[in-house]
């Protein structure tokens, strides 16, 4: 009788693993397609017809909506396809997929194609608690997303497949000291240098604020022979929320600003490529800045990309955080180099 009592007990196991499978790094997040109510933008200062802001001209941009509880949160883009096809991540622990569709005249016209899906950790499982999930930044090179976390700081890669986006493949080592990471003021940047230039396609990592003694940004070039920790001057009261190498080996900078008086801000700034080494202070020139007299919000992520007609692009996107407030916006900009 103990034999048999011993099988149906192992009877009923099995039957409960086949019903209900422990999480594994196999299994596969939902994924949501969510459709796009895309408003154009056709005037960058609210009210005025000029294109032209120093070296950056405007395009055209669009206001989008959504009606999935998902939908927001975004935090950075990156084009797989140049100015159609890209990957993002959303703070609140989500990938995110699409196309950006432009009319006969240049200009962003839509967005299509638009999916979600939660991210996963290690085990297969959600990542439901937000000091896990907070996704900040990303890089993409050869099919693979590194992604930068806040809260819970790190570094995770990841391979591209829009449809199973599964568990992380390796975390890197981000060099600077955990301790000098604040909490809400991690790794708001991910990049990839030129493989041309001196950095020779490293990736790159600069904070959104955790400063040194000396009241600079830590940042850490993380692979190659000029791998280690620098940092980037903190110019005013902007904090940094993402960036992206140019053509010539410059990183162009995304920063922000709020205050209850000010209201948010925008900057674009253009670090000098032969400032970024180990031990070095990195700087470089204010391209555009913006209040909300312009068309901004809170703007935290960033793409450069080539048109079919040669011209450099800058992409930038803004997060609403949820909020009625605030709103998600895409933007596009001519990077003239005269």
């Amino acid at each position: 009788m103990r034999g048999r009592a011993h099988l149906r007990v192992l009877v009923a196991v099995l039957a409960t693993l086949c019903l209900y499978p422990p999480a594994s790094a196999s299994e596969q997040a939902p994924v949501e397609t969510i459709e796009i109510v895309a408003r154009p933008i056709t005037q960058f200062h609210i009210g005025h017809d000029e294109k032209r802001f120093g070296p950056l001209e405007f395009v055209g941009g669009l206001e989008m909506t959504a009606r999935s509880r998902n939908f927001g949160g975004l935090s950075a883009i990156r084009f797989l396809k140049p100015g159609a096809e890209f990957i993002g991540v959303a703070d609140t622990g989500f990938w995110f997929f699409g196309t950006v569709a432009h009319g006969g005249d240049g200009r962003p016209s839509g967005i299509r194609n638009f999916t979600m899906q939660q991210m996963v950790d290690a085990a297969g499982r959600p990542i439901d608690k937000k000091r896990d999930a907070d996704a900040e930044s990303l890089a993409v090179k050869d099919g693979i997303a590194t992604v930068g976390f806040e809260h819970n700081h790190r570094i995770a890669q990841f391979r591209i497949d829009p449809a199973d986006m599964a568990s992380p493949l390796r975390k890197l080592d981000f060099l600077i000291p955990a301790r000098e990471l604040r909490q809400n003021k991690g790794f708001e940047t991910i990049a990839v240098a030129n493989e041309g230039g001196p950095l020779k396609g490293s990736l790159v990592a600069v904070s959104e604020r955790s400063l040194d003694t000396a009241g600079n940004v830590y940042a850490a070039i993380l692979e190659g022979s000029g791998k280690g920790v620098f940092t980037v001057r903190r110019d005013g009261e902007f904090d940094i929320t993402d960036g992206a190498f140019l053509p010539n080996g410059d990183l162009l900078l995304l920063e922000r600003s709020f205050s209850i008086m000010g209201g948010v801000k925008m900057r674009l700034r253009r670090i000098q490529g032969g400032s970024i080494a180990m031990g070095a202070i990195a700087d470089g020139p204010v391209l555009l800045q913006a209040d909300m007299s312009y068309q901004i919000d809170n703007m935290e992520g960033l793409d450069v990309w080539s048109r079919a007609d040669g011209a450099l692009m800058v992409s930038l996107i803004s997060d609403d955080n949820h909020s009625i407030l605030q709103r998600n916006l895409y933007l596009e900009f001519v990077l003239h180099e005269d």
